[in-house]
């Protein structure tokens, strides 16, 4: 059986990091971790190829030398997933789609031969079973949540490492908290099912032993969801593969802002090699994260717990919404205010979109509110539900947002103030190869000499090197980073938005 595994392409957001791809010479970010682990769970037998369409192109050969496609997907990779499907269709290669994507809104998709929906470990057995023995059925799903030291370790030789900027590994799933927006707990569940650390540091070899040193992104829902296995097992194991290695990895994670309360944590993992968290702040406003049960938000400095993770030697990148029916007017510069005194330099700002199955969206259903399916992009200035706040009043607070914090005099001066709080005391630093001598020199022609904020560029570089030394090599990805935010914020900004029309979604 000959098996292709396909990636659809991802739309040119805040995310992607396209433009500062371009000039770190990188194709993508991080590898499709899914399909390379569905890829380990087939047999051993079958030849298999992946196509990551991030990083090349999706071609007719590839299609036909393919007896089945096998897809997965984000909701936010929509547009792209069903160009392959019709491409698959015209070419009579037969099709199994799976993933968050297919899992949430299966029945939207013609011409997809069998949906492996939920989670792998569970639905692709008997999949596999049942097309051995000819009678393969449309539809596979369960919710039933396996036991995650049964997942096998990635198929790492699918792909070419030297394209992407860092590699990815999961370690747990699930989330313990609630928040209405978020569709983690549907897909995932409730409860964090981890891995065990010998199964962790069987992954770390391989990709070690495969020859990367540099980023790996711990792609949990929150890592730090199980915190007492983390600091009794997984961390201090990590710390002793770290330490008998040099540190070839540099760590970054996702986590929940009462990371911010654990010291003891926030230790070791500082020396267990992370050095960047991304965080969920969603909003300033005590009654918006309320209203959306951001408990562990709610009452708290968040100011303060994001500078003390900083003062730990975590970077912190954020995220925030917009769009909540609580928001007041003067939320956008509230928004504005809290990212700058911050020093949130990597600040994530969206608009509000309900997810199909989560709790806002089955209330706003209630509320007749709904106007269509969430496109799982909130920085396109698409809104798939009627807001509280006047529409074009939303809407054009929020280009004032991406105007303010990326301009570059606000942009630069949120990193100064984000390096007088960060305090590197980790022992991981992403080692200086050729890629990242080639990308500052680039950064210089884009930057220093082409743009026309280039002035506040050279103040921070030089700024650095007189204050910060250390940390050069961070100001000049930050530098790129906020390269990328204004072409993206420019592109969507100068986009025509069209008006709010109800849709009937049922």
């Amino acid at each position: 059986m000959k098996i292709l595994l396909v990636y659809p392409q991802y739309p040119d957001t805040f995310w992607s990091f396209k433009n500062a791809l371009k000039i770190a010479s990188k194709k993508a970010n991080f590898p499709p971790l899914g399909l390379l682990t569905v890829a380990a769970m087939l047999p051993d037998a079958w030849e298999k190829k992946l196509v990551d369409m991030n990083v090349t192109s999706l071609t007719d050969e590839d299609l036909k030398w393919a007896d089945y496609v096998l897809i997965s997907a984000m909701v936010v990779q929509r547009d792209s997933a069903e160009e392959v499907i019709a491409r698959c269709n015209k070419m009579g290669t037969k099709i199994v789609a799976g993933g968050p994507l297919f899992t949430t809104r299966y029945e939207e998709f013609d011409g997809v031969d069998h949906f492996v929906l939920d989670e792998a470990e569970i639905t692709l057995p008997p999949f596999l079973e049942d097309l051995d023995r000819g009678c393969a059925k449309h539809i596979y799903t369960s919710t039933e949540r396996p036991d995650l030291r049964k997942t096998p370790i990635p198929l790492w030789p699918l792909i070419d490492m030297k394209k992407y900027s860092s590699m990815d590994i999961q370690y747990s799933r699930g989330c313990p908290f609630n928040c209405e927006f978020c569709d983690i707990i549907i897909l995932n569940g409730h409860k964090p099912r981890t891995k065990d650390k010998d199964q962790l540091l069987a992954e770390f070899d391989v990709l070690y032993n495969r020859g990367w040193r540099g980023g790996v992104f711990i792609v949990d829902d929150n890592f730090i969801g199980n915190k007492r296995k983390l600091k009794t097992e997984i961390l201090p194991t990590i710390i002793k593969w770290m330490e008998e290695r040099k540190y070839p990895f540099v760590l970054s994670m996702e986590a929940s802002i009462n990371l911010a309360d654990d010291e003891e944590l926030m230790r070791l993992m500082v020396k267990a090699g992370f050095n960047t968290v991304f965080i969920g702040i969603e909003t300033p406003n005590e009654e918006s994260l309320a209203e959306c049960n951001k408990i562990q938000n709610k009452n708290r400095d968040l100011v303060a717990s994001v500078k003390k993770v900083q003062n730990y030697g975590l970077e912190v990148q954020g995220g925030f919404i917009v769009g909540f029916d609580s928001d007041p007017v003067s939320i956008f510069k509230s928004q504005i205010n809290f990212i700058q005194k911050s020093g949130i330099v990597t600040a994530m700002v969206g608009l509000l979109q309900a997810p199909r199955g989560t709790r806002l969206f089955q209330r706003l259903k209630e509320e007749n509110r709904l106007l269509k399916d969430s496109s799982g992009n909130n920085t396109d200035f698409s809104l798939n539900f009627i807001p509280k706040m006047n529409y074009e009043t939303l809407i054009s607070g929020y280009k004032h947002i991406l105007n303010t914090i990326y301009s570059p005099k606000q942009y630069y001066e949120r990193v100064k103030t984000f390096l007088k709080e960060y305090k590197p005391g980790g022992m991981a630093r992403e080692r200086i190869t050729f890629f990242h001598i080639k990308a500052f020199t680039k950064s210089i022609w884009f930057l220093g000499i082409r743009e026309k904020g280039r002035k506040y560029y050279w103040k921070l570089l030089i700024l650095t090197l007189l204050r910060w030394p250390r940390s050069f090599p961070l100001s000049v990805t930050f530098a790129i980073y906020g390269f990328h935010f204004r072409k993206i914020a420019e592109k969507y900004i100068n986009q025509q938005t069209k008006p709010l029309e109800p849709v009937d979604i049922r």
